[in-house]
């Protein structure tokens, strides 16, 4: 499986240059150099022609301090500070926050204690680390613990961004020599892995640390000396760090000019459908509030109660409209059914059927605003207060020829049954947004406790006596006695019974469709794993959801995995963690509703597909890896049998950018990554990301020797250590600018989808 862009991993000898006698701490005072050539048995990146000669190390100009001088400047490939916005104007900021006055031989100054250095270099975060750091730069003498000028700040600081990148390897190689005694030894080496490990969020046990420790031991003391010297380390920084930034990169191809597009051509690229359809509905909208004012303008009651009559009833009409449109993107069966129409699924965005259910909401909100505090504020008021005479020539005999209080008129039953549909989609509406059905730890406890998707679920279903009330609303209007004009019904007739009929449907197909559980595996990170009875006639596509199965289609059974991020998600975890604890296999009952229909179901219409999933939204994705793999394998046998290629329809090429936060996650689809991995050895069709947002972006001192470690064991194992898979983990947050760019530039003029999974509930 193709990971990246990197020099393929071989054994090969790399010429380094060796200290003798050796030493990298600043005390040491000899200056006797010698060259010798050290082989390394595994070099990730190999030396090339543009590469700077590595040169011997030399005395600085200031007296006394060792440098290693050769590279030119390359701040990317070992940083001691932050990447970007990390200046020494805000270090000097910081310093003076922290400082406090103290007297001394020099008078009073300036200083900050030496545990706060971390905090001014900006490692806030990873105070003990930046310990570390002032103990390699002070040398490791006994006063290293003394309180900072700012002045010795701005040496240290200069220190680490030094323009050459062998200064900044022998402090690197400074804090790796505990003892500073100008050597390494594996002892040293563990403690270092012990303490940038959590730094990094990484979960490596005592006996890795001791098997990474002997890895670079090996590499480098080739004469089993049991320590290696600043040469040797230097080799290994400049043969395994990157070369640049972490994420994909391209040089502009001067050769082969493009035409520039516009930021309008792409935005019409990427929105026409979505916007030509919220287009319509604004249009449908507008165009039913104009004709019911314009016709309320021309009867009686316009004499009382004036345009806010005719404001309510053109509200009143979108309602109408609004609460029959909001059921159809929810249908989920007829959804899934008009996706398979090209010609319809090619200008209809049904992949976003739920966002298009959340702005007809807003839209049901406006028009309640807007019937609703009009009548109230407006119109009945007026009716209450008009004058009599007026009242008796226009609506008097809507009312008995009694004309109402203020009070009597909200006693009616229009007015009861609309108030009441405004009071259950008060409650309904604010359980429906992010932050209750997520249970965020920004609400209060108190609001907690009566949040999550359960509360969502079931306030949802509100919806059903509002819709009844919504008929009897209708039914009661106090301004017309004339059927013909009373058409809620009209509307969401229709609607109503195509979903009532879909939930019919999906009640009685779950009732069949009980599964026997063939696997329960918990992962770390509160993951469940279900591995289920295929039901007969079962028929599905890679990547489809909800709850994205995790199978190909040709599989014999269904899987998913569910990551626990809310209520019902949790209770779930909870009932099959206790019948796996406790081994008596008694798991709860499962039933199957669906499959339906997805974007990334249609992944086999295009020529490359680029695939991104955040933490748990990886899962459709590895639907879809199985599929290609398995018309991979019906490709080699048919080409086998016959000579011939198989007709399966696969990409060209498919690319899958997992990003993720934690670790652990990578656990959940190991076997998956490696069975990818093995069909993949022949036709490279496959490239898998993994970005690893935990640890420090690739070229920080903090995440160095990850990377270096991560470079030999792969070399040696063809195992990245992070994934525990052949796919290699890469470090920080990707460059989707430069990824994409990359990208549309190797496949110029083919057809490329992108799919983007977040994580969710």
């Amino acid at each position: 499986m193709e990971i990246d862009d990197e020099a393929p991993l071989s054994d090969s000898v790399t010429i380094a240059i060796s200290l003798s006698p050796s030493s990298s701490s600043y005390s040491s005072s000899s200056s006797t150099c010698s060259a010798s050539v050290v082989p390394l048995p595994f070099s990730p990146i190999q030396q090339t022609a543009e590469s700077p000669p590595f040169r011997p190390l030399r005395m600085s100009e200031s007296g006394g301090m060792l440098s290693l001088a050769g590279w030119s400047h390359d701040g990317e490939r070992l940083r001691f500070v932050d990447a970007e916005g990390n200046e020494w104007g805000n270090v000097v900021n910081r310093f003076n926050q922290l400082a406090t006055v103290k007297g001394g031989r020099n008078g009073h100054q300036e200083v900050v204690k030496w545990s706060d250095f971390g905090s001014c270099i900006g490692m806030g975060e990873t105070a003990e680390f930046g310990k570390e750091v002032l103990r390699a730069i002070r040398g490791g003498r006994r006063d290293w613990k003394r309180d900072i000028t700012k002045s010795e700040l701005h040496s240290y600081w200069c220190r680490m961004t030094d323009p050459w990148l062998d200064s900044r390897i022998l402090l690197f190689f400074d804090l790796c020599d505990r003892n500073m005694d100008g050597r390494i030894d594996g002892r040293e080496m563990k403690q270092v892995i012990s303490l940038i490990s959590p730094i990094n969020k990484l979960a490596i046990k005592n006996k890795e640390a001791e098997e990474y420790a002997a890895l670079i031991m090996e590499a480098l003391d080739l004469q089993h000396r049991g320590y290696i010297q600043a040469s040797e380390f230097e080799a290994l920084c400049k043969a395994s760090l990157p070369k640049g930034s972490s994420t994909i990169s391209y040089k502009k191809n001067h050769g082969q000019q493009q035409e520039p597009i516009s930021k309008a051509e792409i935005l019409f690229r990427s929105y026409w459908r979505r916007a030509w359809i919220i287009g319509l509905w604004l249009t449908i909208c507008f165009a039913l509030f104009t004709w019911k004012f314009i016709q309320y303008s021309h009867r009686a009651a316009f004499q009382v109660m004036g345009y806010c009559l005719s404001t309510a009833k053109g509200a009143a009409e979108t309602l109408k409209f609004n609460m029959a449109l909001i059921l159809l993107p929810v249908c989920r069966n007829t959804i899934t059914w008009l996706r398979n129409n090209p010609g319809l699924n090619s200008v209809i965005p049904f992949n976003d059927n739920i966002n298009f259910h959340k702005v007809i909401a807003g839209g049901i909100v406006i028009g309640v605003i807007l019937h609703g505090g009009t009548h109230l504020a407006c119109d009945f008021p007026r009716i209450s207060g008009s004058d009599r005479s007026v009242f008796r020539q226009t609506i008097a005999a809507n009312f008995g020829y009694q004309q109402p209080s203020y009070f009597q008129i909200l006693s009616t039953t229009e007015v009861a049954s609309g108030i009441a549909m405004v009071v259950l989609m008060m409650i309904a509406f604010p359980l429906a947004t992010k932050w209750p059905r997520r249970q965020s730890p920004s609400l209060p406890r108190s609001v907690r406790k009566v949040t999550g998707y359960n509360t969502f679920w079931y306030s949802h279903h509100l919806f059903v006596p509002v819709y009844a009330l919504l008929i009897v609303h209708s039914m009661f209007l106090f301004l017309t006695d004339n059927l013909v004009e009373k058409t809620t019904w009209m509307y969401i007739a229709i609607p109503v019974l195509l979903y009532a009929g879909e939930r019919i449907i999906r009640a009685i197909r779950s009732g069949f469709s009980e599964v026997e559980i063939l696997k329960v595996s918990l992962y770390p990170g509160k993951v469940l794993s279900l591995k289920l009875q295929k039901p007969k006639g079962f028929r599905h596509k890679s990547g489809m959801h909800p709850f994205s199965l995790t199978c190909g289609p040709e599989d014999d059974y269904l899987s998913v995995h569910i990551k626990t991020l809310g209520d019902w998600s949790c209770q779930l975890y909870s009932l099959f963690e206790e019948a796996v604890l406790t081994g008596l296999k008694q798991y709860p009952k499962i039933y199957i509703d669906g499959p339906y229909g997805a974007s990334s179901q249609d992944h086999i219409k295009y020529d490359i597909v680029v695939m991104v999933g955040l933490g748990i939204g990886i899962t459709p994705f590895i639907s879809i890896l199985k599929d290609i793999a398995t018309r991979l394998k019906k490709s080699s046998i048919n080409h086998a049998a016959s000579g011939e290629g198989s007709l399966e329809k696969i990409p060209l090429k498919a690319y899958l950018y997992w990003v993720t936060r934690e670790q652990s996650s990578f656990n959940w689809f190991t076997d998956v990554m490696k069975e990818i991995a093995d069909t993949n050895q022949k036709q490279a069709v496959v490239e898998v990301f993994n970005f690893l947002t935990s640890v420090y972006q690739e070229g920080d001192a903090r995440s160095a020797l990850i990377t270096i470690i991560q470079s030999l064991y792969q070399a040696k194992y063809g195992i990245d250590i992070v994934s525990r898979t052949p796919v290699r983990t890469q470090f920080g947050r990707p460059n989707w600018f430069n990824i994409f760019s990359k990208l549309a530039r190797r496949h110029r003029g083919a057809r490329i989808e992108n799919y983007y999974v977040k994580e969710k509930e």
